[in-house]
């Protein structure tokens, strides 16, 4: 099974677009216009990137500078979209980099997959793009927490507790409800989705049992980078380290 470029794809995609589109403008969403440039902008990066790609996974250290550049990129997305200042993007990446490391090291590293280019290239692609969501799910709502409990903060610097004993208490039960996505994804898996990797492999021509055995590595990789990412996310957000303008001025200690 494969997609070829032509009008039929073109029809498809223009399709599915007017389909989102017709449920924002119903559900007054508001988000017609991001549709349709989140869809041209996919289209164009998908683009550049295939041709790219093409020649980055002949050679190891060229897909390891490309890999480097979606660590970046995903870095970038998910602090802006979780209004981090850019001085302080710094402690994103830290927090992603805890997760992301270990797991391409052991995949690597213990030899269950072959380091090259065509190998290294999705995994960590699949890894650092899952971990990026999982950063802003977990920063997004432990911002929102801290918002919506300002006077609790308040009443614990009162009492005489420091901001770095206060903050974990108001966003604790956030770390959890972030990993919770991940665990349904990895405990639903060949029951509610055939998720990439597996297809992937069966493309390549695979046999189905390699198939699983590839998206288990993957999956088990995500759930360990997104539960070390959100643990360190946490931690920086205690200590004042990871947050946005308006709570790093109303949280002084």
């Amino acid at each position: 099974m494969s997609v070829e470029p032509s009008w039929q794809l073109a029809v498809a995609l223009v399709l599915l677009t007017l389909v989102a589109t017709a449920a924002s403008v119903i559900a007054k969403l508001h988000l017609t216009k991001a549709i349709w440039i989140a869809v041209i902008r996919a289209a164009l990066q998908l683009a550049v990137v295939s041709l790219i790609i093409t020649a980055a996974v002949q050679v190891l250290w060229g897909s390891a500078l490309f890999v480097a550049l979606m660590f970046v990129v995903a870095t970038w997305t998910t602090a802006k979209r979780c209004e981090i200042p850019i001085r302080k993007r710094g402690w994103v990446a830290l927090a992603m980099a805890c997760g992301i490391t270990p797991v391409l090291l052991i995949i690597f590293g213990s030899g269950t997959m072959p380091l090259n280019g065509i190998s290294l290239l999705p995994t960590a692609g699949i890894i650092i793009g899952n971990t990026m969501s999982g950063h802003t799910l977990m920063a997004r709502r432990a911002f929102a927490e801290l918002r919506a409990n300002i006077g609790t903060y308040e009443a614990g610097l009162a009492i005489g507790l420091q901001r770095h004993e206060v903050i974990p208490e108001i966003i604790g039960r956030v770390r959890a409800d972030a990993i919770v996505p991940q665990l349904d994804s990895t405990r639903t898996v060949g029951l509610v989705t055939l998720p990439g990797a597996f297809i992937g492999v069966l493309l390549g021509g695979g046999s189905p049992l390699q198939a699983g055995a590839a998206q288990l590595l993957v999956l088990v990789g995500i759930l360990a980078a997104n539960f070390v990412t959100v643990s360190v996310t946490a931690a920086l957000i205690g200590r004042a380290k990871e947050l946005p303008t308006d709570l790093a001025e109303r949280l002084r200690p």
